[in-house]
């Protein structure tokens, strides 16, 4: 996990929590050297420690609790901070919100603190109660904007459809915090009679709501909105506006939009843009998109876009992208190779490339573990010796179990791998011996080497 997806929810945490109190002193920052890493990602953390000091216990538990998976995972006996308000949040989603609650979430959607908005519009957002929705609603005409932009949080996450009329309103709004959310909040509700009023604030002249507004009507799967998003991703010059109207052209699965997105993919300055481009031309399943996508996965220069490209010419399932796939096995990022790996088993050759045979013996366990699955999907006998080769030498048990896996499916499981399955301390390796003995494939699915997800909008 990098350090910027790492840090995300604590940052954001300790900048809410920092709202609440009056301006610290200066702290010295921990001397860079004594062993400790240094670059913009020990400064991030230096300075992102520094601010947690004197922060309130409360806010300070939360966004500890988001750093291990936004909350995920046991906790301790005993923590350096101890705070209720754990067991409060979760009380919290155990029961309904009150009458009286409402009314003072509702009002606090106008206080002049901006976490004391944002905690209660969060915390309405759990309901789903249209009444109380209704009265949320009324509080658009407020005279503040960050107060409307609060409200319209709470709407979007109540997913009150029967506010879409008052919220497509405020996409006139003279706030831009107030547009953009009403964009996003339309595209929550799933309103898609909105979708025209979405479309014009494509048009926007802040980069937030052209954004918002992108990403819309993607979840609104507003197709007729295609061309106007496809002039977004090639003339905005935002290379967020640009890389969420990618996205949202792959959510259409509009193959008249490959024009665009083969260009984007092409051309497009920023690495974001060129890597959601890739992605949608595989969603929208795209006539000749495995040429481009080939030329992406040799030439460019960003690892994050040349991996995307490999799994998106495994999502094609077409055999044009082989040469380049195979080409992949030996880039020098290794995300890259497993991807490339991955995909040459989705695209349903009848060989298997003498380069993925040999990335078994990749460095990276994760490349070794996706060729050896993509062998076991081509079938192919002939690399079943290397296989076996393999599984002499491999250390790593996932990795073994994909070799396994792939001599089971082939029907050529040497005597002495079964003996040795048989004897393992490992329990799953020992249903593998007896499931050989029987004549029974492998287990579907065994640990399932999809690539990493793509970045969300």
């Amino acid at each position: 996990m990098s350090a910027r997806v790492l840090l995300y929810p604590l940052v954001m945490a300790v900048m809410v929590a920092q709202e609440m109190r009056p301006p610290a002193a200066p702290q010295p920052r921990p001397p860079a050297d004594g062993g400790a890493a240094t670059g913009a990602g020990s400064t991030a953390i230096a300075d992102l420690l520094a601010s947690s000091r004197g922060v309130a216990p409360a806010l300070c538990a939360l966004a500890a609790d988001g750093v291990n998976s936004w909350g995920e995972g046991a906790m301790a006996p005993a923590l350096p901070l101890a705070a209720e308000v754990r067991a409060r949040v979760r009380a919290l989603h155990q029961r309904t919100i009150t009458a009286e609650e409402g009314r003072v979430l509702i009002a606090s959607l106008g206080a002049p603190d901006g976490c004391e908005r944002h905690l209660a519009a969060m915390l309405l957002g759990r309901s789903e109660d249209d009444a109380l929705a209704a009265q949320v609603a009324r509080r658009l005409n407020a005279e503040g904007a960050p107060e409307r932009a609060a409200v319209l949080l709470a709407l979007g996450l109540m997913e009150g459809k029967a506010q879409a009329g008052a919220i497509e309103r405020t996409l006139r709004d003279s706030s831009a915090d107030v547009r953009a959310n009403a964009a996003w909040a339309l595209g929550r509700l799933d309103a898609r009679s909105s979708a025209p009023a979405v479309e014009n604030a494509l048009g926007d002249r802040e980069a937030m709501v052209r954004g918002a507004a992108a990403a819309a009507l993607g979840h609104l799967e507003s197709r007729k909105s295609a061309p106007a998003l496809g002039r977004r991703l090639a003339e905005d010059d935002a290379p967020e506006v640009r890389r969420v109207a990618a996205w949202a052209l792959g959510q259409l699965n509009d193959r008249g939009s490959s024009g665009p997105l083969t260009t984007a993919l092409k051309s497009d300055r920023d690495a974001g843009v060129r890597e959601m481009a890739a992605w949608a031309l595989a969603e929208c399943e795209a006539k000749g998109a495995a040429d481009r996508l080939s030329m992406a996965l040799r030439a460019d220069e960003s690892a994050g876009v040349r991996e995307t490209a490999a799994w998106a010419l495994g999502q094609l399932e077409g055999r044009a992208g082989e040469g380049a796939l195979t080409e992949a096995l030996n880039d020098p990022d290794r995300r890259v190779r497993a991807t490339a790996a991955w995909a040459l088993g989705s695209i349903g050759l009848e060989r298997a490339p003498a380069a993925l045979v040999k990335a078994m013996q990749d460095d990276d366990q994760d490349v070794r573990l996706r060729a050896a699955w993509a062998i076991s999907q081509i079938g192919d006998e002939s690399a079943m010796p290397a296989v076996a080769k393999a599984l002499r030498a491999e250390r790593d048990a996932h990795v073994r179990k994909a070799q396994i896996r792939a001599l089971m499916e082939s029907g050529q499981v040497p005597d002495d791998t079964l003996r040795g399955l048989a004897e393992s301390d490992d329990s799953d390796m020992r249903q593998l011996a007896v499931q050989a003995l029987a004549g029974r494939m492998s287990p579907w699915p065994w640990p399932w080497p999809e690539p990493r997800p793509r970045p969300f909008p």
